[in-house]
C-alpha cells in the first residue's frame, strides 16, 4: 500500500520512529553496566554493538564516560549512513573519536578484543539454522578479552508464535507490531513493523523480519556448544500491585509462563 503524498507517514521518518517506539538505549546500558560491575572488578571501556543498525546504543555509551569507547558493526550501509548523520553528529568531536561504524559481517570479528559485545533487539535471530548461529556465536567468543562478556536479549511466551498484531501509543504516532506468519515445523515466522498517524496515514511495511523464534534452551546450549565456560537469564521481576514486569532483571533458573517476555542472556568467555 502506498503512502499518501504529504501524509504525515510521508513525511516521517523510520528510523526516528523505530528508535523512539523499539530502543530504551538507557535502560539496556544501565543493564550492562550494573552486570560488568557485580560479575567484574575492572572498568568496562570498549564496546561493540553487532547488528548496531543507527549506532543508537554505541552513542549512549560513548556520552556515559570519557574513557569509553564503541564498534558498531552492521552489514546495511543505508542505516549506517543514518546513523552517522544523525546520531553520531550529536557527538562532540572528541566523542566521535572514540567510535567508529563497520560495514562487515557481524562474524568477522574485529582487529581489538572488546570487552563486551551487544546482540540486541533479537538481531541474532536473522541467523536461522544452528551451525550458522553457532559459527557467530563461536566468533564473538574468540573475538572478546579473555574476561569478556556477551549480552543479548531474547522473547519469547505462547503469544510468540501466534499470527497477531499489537498496537502501542507512542509520542505522534502508534507503533504496530505485526507478527505476519509463523510455521511451527522450522519456527521460522515473518515479522513486520508499521507506523500509524493521526491524520490516518500509515507507514507500512517499516521494517520486515523473517527469522528463526529461537527458544531460551536451544540458545544457552549453543553459546555453551561455542565455548563460553558460564551462561546466565536474567529474568524480569514483577511489580507486587500491578502484576506487570518491574524493570529489575535478576539470575535465574525459572521464569513464568507468561504470554509474553523479554529477557538477557548474559554469557562469560
Amino acid at each position: 500500500m502506498s503512502t499518501p503524498t504529504g501524509s504525515e507517514a510521508s513525511r516521517a521518518d523510520r528510523h526516528s520512529c523505530y528508535q523512539l517506539a523499539v530502543q530504551d538505549v538507557v535502560t539496556e546500558i544501565d543493564f550492562i553496566e550494573e552486570t560488568w560491575g557485580s560479575l567484574r572488578q575492572r572498568p568496562l571501556e570498549l564496546l561493540r554493538e553487532d547488528f548496531c543498525g543507527t549506532a543508537n546504543t554505541s552513542c549512549e555509551w560513548i556520552r556515559r564516560g570519557a574513557a569509553h569507547r564503541a564498534i558498531g558493526v552492521d552489514l546495511d550501509e543505508e542505516v549506517l549512513a543514518w546513523g552517522r548523520a544523525q546520531n553520531l553528529s550529536q557527538l562532540s568531536a572528541a566523542q566521535r573519536e572514540r567510535i567508529s561504524l563497520l560495514q562487515q559481517d557481524v562474524g568477522l570479528g574485529t582487529s581489538e578484543a572488546p570487552d563486551v559485545v551487544l546482540a540486541m533487539n533479537f538481531s541474532y535471530y536473522l541467523l536461522m539454522e544452528r551451525a550458522s548461529l553457532r559459527d557467530y556465536f563461536r566468533s564473538v567468543r574468540e573475538n572478546l578479552m579473555p574476561d569478556g562478556i556477551f549480552f543479548l536479549d531474547a522473547y519469547g511466551g505462547y503469544e510468540a508464535p501466534m499470527v497477531l498484531e499489537e498496537k502501542r501509543a507512542c509520542d505522534g504516532f502508534t507503533y504496530v507490531w505485526e507478527q505476519a506468519a509463523f510455521n511451527p515445523i522450522d519456527s521460522r515466522m515473518e515479522c513486520r513493523i508499521h507506523f500509524d498517524f493521526a491524520d490516518g496515514s500509515r507507514m507500512e511495511d517499516a521494517f520486515r523480519y523473517h527469522w528463526r523464534l529461537w527458544t531460551l534452551p536451544e540458545l544457552q546450549e549453543l553459546l555453551r556448544e561455542a565455548g563460553f565456560r558460564k551462561v546466565t537469564v536474567y529474568w524480569e521481576g514483577t511489580d507486587a500491585d500491578t502484576g506487570e514486569g518491574d524493570g529489575i532483571y535478576r539470575p535465574a533458573t525459572v521464569g513464568d509462563a507468561d504470554p509474553g517476555w523479554v529477557c538477557y542472556l548474559v554469557a562469560e568467555k
